[in-house]
């Protein structure tokens, strides 16, 4: 093993969706494909990182491994046994930093799994990454120390907006916000088939309601503002808001919302634990 490593070399384990918009996010602000390395599971999948990244992709941990600075594991959490398995007995060592944005599954259960003393940083992030919009958690390993976590949070801040937690938040914040884009679609189509039912044409229902969905969440994000004083700036008295609103809470969205995110972390709680 390399006492020293490519300050800019990165790895990428499983560069399927999440992984491959890590790399992009990587080779948009100034990584060079040289540089990167990443690894799937089909020979098919590979062909494809190659044609569309120009990056080195196989089906085994390369020897580039060992001058790598970051390695990020992108694979599902099933599959978290075999890929840090693939690492150790591909050598990995310290300096190197393991970043893992496997839901469910901990620092401690990674450090037992690859065997090392490498550091470990979790991170949970989500599917808008794709679009240079996801949200980032990230959480330190007990062998991560502040230049680790640095070095991770610049991967994601590529794609996003990063922040860290301890640990123990993970769970919650794989439900909010690893699982929530998922509710916004739902939302969104709901919301989408509301205003055909009223008369508009889909398209421009659609049209509606995502940029008003968009709006609205910059809105605070902008204005620091709590979303009950900005929803209040909406809803004036005897007007159509305070209708709707009141239908919304009969229907208990906020309490069928909570509910969901209190079954998304139960579950993902699940997930990471051994076989």
């Amino acid at each position: 093993m390399a006492n020293t490593i490519t300050p800019r070399r990165y790895g990428v384990v499983g560069a399927g969706v999440m992984g491959g918009a890590l790399l992009r996010g990587l080779l948009d602000h100034g990584v060079a494909p040289a540089d990167c390395w990443a690894t799937a599971a089909s020979q098919e999948t590979c062909d494809q990182v190659v044609q569309t990244f120009g990056v080195a992709c196989t089906t085994t941990i390369p020897t580039q491994l060992a001058d790598t600075a970051i390695v990020l594991v992108c694979v599902k959490p099933y599959q978290i046994d075999a890929a840090a398995g693939a690492l150790r007995t591909a050598g990995i060592a310290a300096p190197t930093i393991v970043v893992s944005i496997v839901a469910g599954v901990t620092t401690a259960r990674l450090h037992e799994l690859l065997g090392a003393d490498v550091p470990v940083v979790r991170a949970m992030t989500n599917t808008p990454a794709l679009v240079g919009e996801a949200m980032t958690v990230l959480a330190r390993g007990a062998r991560a120390d502040d230049a680790a976590v640095a070095a991770a949070h610049t991967v994601f801040d590529h794609v996003g907006r990063t922040l860290e937690l301890r640990e123990s938040m993970l769970d919650a914040v794989t439900a909010l916000s690893g699982s929530g884009p998922a509710y916004m679609y739902l939302i969104l189509e709901a919301l989408a088939d509301a205003g055909v039912r009223v008369g508009l044409q889909r398209e421009v229902a659609l049209t509606l309601a995502t940029q008003t969905m968009l709006g609205a969440a910059k809105m605070v994000q902008e204005t620091q503002h709590h979303p009950a004083a900005l929803r209040d700036d909406v809803t004036t008295p005897a007007g159509c808001t305070i209708g709707a609103l009141l239908v919304l809470e009969d229907g208990k969205l906020r309490s069928t919302l909570a509910r969901a995110v209190e079954e998304a972390t139960r579950i993902v709680t699940d997930l990471g634990k051994p076989r």
